[in-house]
């Protein structure tokens, strides 16, 4: 679903071969028969991009944290139990990574009744952990906050800490294209601070274009990443004083390049925009895991939420300018890079007891 969960397996198949082990990526839902993996993502896709509206309604019934029985992944997951046992097998698999509340439900099914030897280490990879992402039958899981761990130990038992955000390394130094993007934004918009709009790997926001017209009316270049949504870049593209850019290879440069990013998801972007030392402002976040992540996100001390304009240009214009908000805010956002994703996982892995 989108781009973030399939960045941070990728990250972690690098981390495993730089020191001398393997990974392999394997997206659940190409696991599921008869195209429903496929169906799910056309329609959840479709969802975020013309009907918000379904994906909120199937959130609170589905997804959002809180007591009591609700609908739960597990029925669908398990259809692809066959192919990931065959796979773990074939591979030789030590341990089996989630990073997509889906999988969690596959592996936690499978590791409950024996039928997935080898252990599973979910890595939740969203600042708010909904319901989907908990199974019991998981080995460990690993969060990116203390109060993520809390609320998985309350729910279901199993061991849970914390680690740092899945962050390609080249987010952390200043990367070499910095100053072509710089470049680019003195051309189109000299004294005028760049201001990423992150809209994910799909191009999903709310009033983006009310966002575009705010910051160029009060003195900023919005920067605004469409994805592939080519019905979302082709206006703004043609905007006076706006740069609407489709997919960006170049995310580090970018990152570096930039004042400032308004997200609406505390997804990856917005992490990696942590790693890169660019302050990050929630502001018209999607519906469910979106607002939720935004809201858990700020309340770490890593981001700022703006609820309206005027908050929004009030947060931007102080983290934008020099000085001590925008340090301590890149600060903030550095420190939750602590213990190592992968490092975690594999010491986690070694302590878990075979099911069969």
């Amino acid at each position: 679903m989108g781009a973030g969960h399939d960045t941070v397996a990728a990250e972690l198949v690098r981390r495993a071969r730089e020191r001398g082990g393997d990974g392999q990526v394997v997206d659940v839902l190409a696991l599921l028969p008869y195209g429903l993996g496929r169906a799910l993502r056309h329609f959840y896709r479709g969802a975020m991009r013309h009907f918000p509206w379904v994906y909120a309604v199937l959130y609170r019934l589905f997804l959002r944290p809180g007591p009591g029985r609700r609908p739960s992944g597990t029925p669908l997951a398990r259809l692809a139990g066959g192919r990931l046992r065959e796979l773990a097998e074939r591979t030789g698999a030590d341990v089996v990574v989630p990073v997509f509340h889906l999988g969690s439900q596959l592996t936690g099914h499978l590791r409950a009744r024996g039928l997935l030897p080898v252990p599973s280490v979910v890595l939740v990879v969203d600042f708010a952990v909904h319901r989907q992402w908990l199974h019991p039958g998981n080995d460990h899981y690993l969060c990116l906050s203390e109060d993520g761990a809390r609320e998985v130990r309350e729910s279901t038992g199993v061991s849970a800490g914390t680690c740092g955000p899945v962050v390609a390394p080249e987010f952390f130094a200043d990367a070499p294209g910095a100053a072509d993007w710089r470049g680019l934004f003195d051309r189109l918009g000299p004294g005028r601070p760049a201001v990423v709009l992150s809209a994910g790997a799909w191009g999903v926001g709310s009033h983006l274009h009310t966002t575009v017209r705010l910051l160029t009316d009060h003195g900023f270049l919005p920067v605004v990443l469409c994805g592939d949504n080519e019905r979302l870049r082709r206006p703004l593209s043609g905007t006076p004083g706006v740069i609407a850019l489709g997919w960006v290879t170049d995310m580090p440069g970018l990152l570096h390049a930039a004042r400032a990013l308004v997200d609406n998801a505390a997804g990856q972007t917005a992490v990696q925009a942590l790693a890169a030392g660019l302050p990050v402002v929630g502001h018209r976040p999607i519906p469910g895991h979106g607002a939720d992540g935004v809201r858990r996100m700020a309340a770490l001390g890593v981001s700022d939420v703006a609820e309206d304009d005027t908050a929004l240009l009030g947060a931007l214009r102080r983290l934008t300018a020099p000085g001590p908000a925008r340090r301590e805010r890149v600060a903030a956002g550095r420190a939750l890079f602590t213990d190592d994703a992968l490092t975690r996982v594999t010491r986690l892995a070694g302590t878990a007891r075979p099911r069969r």
